[in-house]
């Protein structure tokens, strides 16, 4: 059993994370309203130029995880001058790597689009958006690598401060800009974007002046990682910014998949990958705390604290998240009207969306339990897990299940359940196994 103070400093990290995670989901849908007043087409264009920019940022937004574990471990072990240290070194390798990766992205957007589009006007929609959403690369990774910094020195709310300021430039300026108000041309999708870097870099100009209000006396911006440093950081950000890569690209993969059984089918399929990552977003605001409390402990050198701190947040993770599955599971039809307007297509997620709601207390505890190995430095074990169970066993299952035996989306959900069934074991195993305790990071 979990006791009443451990839950309290446990919630104290998570729900503001959490709560910052919903507010981009708002935004998101307030986005999507903006722009599908412009048209169908314009909705499928920023919707689809949006996934490929999530997929580029991948690489960026990894690198939040080894800033958080390091800065945690610093301040953990003591060194609280120099803590800030690795957010220096990851601020200053997002900058380099984005640079030349926008430079190439943008240069190759229209291609993209091209590419993956083709319908005309969704190709004329979207690529303007994709280029302009892809300068915003940068910014992105700076956000994230503050998100992880704040996280570790114990000021998540200051993350959900900067996103609800964030949040309403770009609610504003989307108005302004997609539809032409106070005597701004109307720019459409292309306002949309631009309404949307504009916020995001303000965010990380305010989230630089927080930085050296609250973190001079933890070293921002008087030092540098070293060459060990450096080497760490890279160590646990690469494995995760891959494992965000691969998990992306495997939805994209399943996508294509169940295109290829049918349209009512790709439709359920979409409600129910919807549901799910919206279900999915406390077991990741519990990760990130894992990651952090795990990683102060090990700076502290108390494995068995970090031991014990990863398995309380993960039976908390269970059981809060267990509780936001129960109206999937007990209440699909109602849930689902809301996505889907057709018989058949409730018809066929139904059972799916109740194997969600039952399972997706098990993701809380794979989520938690891989956050927190990441913290411990193993992220090359928790991405080589991630690889051989998405890409090395699900995907084929489900082609096999779906394309080739002619089944349905139930038994592709079914091998979903217990390909993450698997998965939880694997880190389960990782996690009790505790050579993760052994495992040394310069993080200086």
């Amino acid at each position: 059993m979990l006791d009443k103070q451990r839950s309290k400093q446990i919630l104290a990290l998570t729900v503001p994370i959490l709560a910052g995670m919903l507010s981009q989901n708002i935004l998101n849908l307030v986005d999507a309203a903006m722009v599908g007043s412009l048209g169908t087409a314009a909705l499928g264009a920023v919707g689809i130029a949006s996934f490929v920019n999530f997929f580029c940022a991948a690489l960026f937004i990894g690198m939040a995880s080894g800033i958080q574990a390091m800065v945690a471990r610093n301040m953990g072990e003591g060194r609280e001058s120099k803590a800030a240290y690795p957010l220096n070194g990851g601020l200053l390798l997002n900058i380099l790597f984005a640079i030349p990766t926008t430079i190439l992205l943008v240069h190759l957007s229209p291609h993209i689009m091209e590419w993956l589009v083709d319908d005309p006007e969704v190709i004329a929609q979207g690529t303007p958006y994709l280029s302009i959403r892809l300068i915003g690369l940068a910014a992105l990774g700076c956000n994230f690598a503050y998100r992880g910094f704040w996280s570790s020195i114990g000021k998540p709310g200051l993350y959900l401060h900067t996103l609800i300021i964030m949040h309403s430039v770009n609610i504003f300026l989307n108005y302004v800009l997609i539809f032409g108000h106070f005597g701004s041309p109307a720019m459409g999708t292309a306002g949309a974007a631009l309404g949307t870097i504009i916020s995001m870099y303000l965010g990380t100009l305010y989230y630089t002046f927080l930085a050296n209000k609250h973190g001079k006396n933890l070293g921002f911006a008087r030092g540098l990682l070293s060459l060990k440093g450096i080497k760490s950081l890279l160590r646990i950000s690469l494995p995760a910014s891959f494992q965000q890569l691969f998990f992306a690209g495997g939805f994209t993969t399943l996508f294509w998949i169940i295109a290829k059984i049918g349209t009512i089918e790709l439709a359920g399929a979409n409600a129910i990958v919807n549901l799910t990552l919206v279900a999915i977003l406390p077991c990741i605001a519990f990760g990130i705390t894992a990651n952090t409390m795990v990683s102060q402990a090990l700076g502290k050198n108390d494995p068995e604290q970090a031991f014990r701190w990863g398995w309380d947040i993960a039976k908390l993770a269970f059981v809060v998240v267990f509780m936001i599955g129960l109206p999937m599971l007990l209440f699909p039809d109602f849930i689902l009207r809301a996505f889907l307007t057709e018989q058949e297509a409730i018809d066929v997620a139904r059972f799916p969306l109740r194997l969600v709601g039952f399972g997706i207390a098990m993701d809380a505890i794979a989520l938690v339990l891989m956050s927190a190995l990441q913290g411990a430095g193993a992220a090359r074990q928790t991405m080589t897990v991630g690889l051989i169970m998405q890409w090395g066993i699900f995907l084929p299952i489900a082609f096999l299940l779906g394309p080739i035996m002619g089944l349905g989306l139930s038994e592709i959900w079914i091998a979903q359940s217990l390909y993450r069934l698997i998965q939880m074991l694997w880190f389960m195993a990782l996690w009790n196994g505790k050579k993760w305790q052994s495992i040394k990071l310069h993080s200086h």
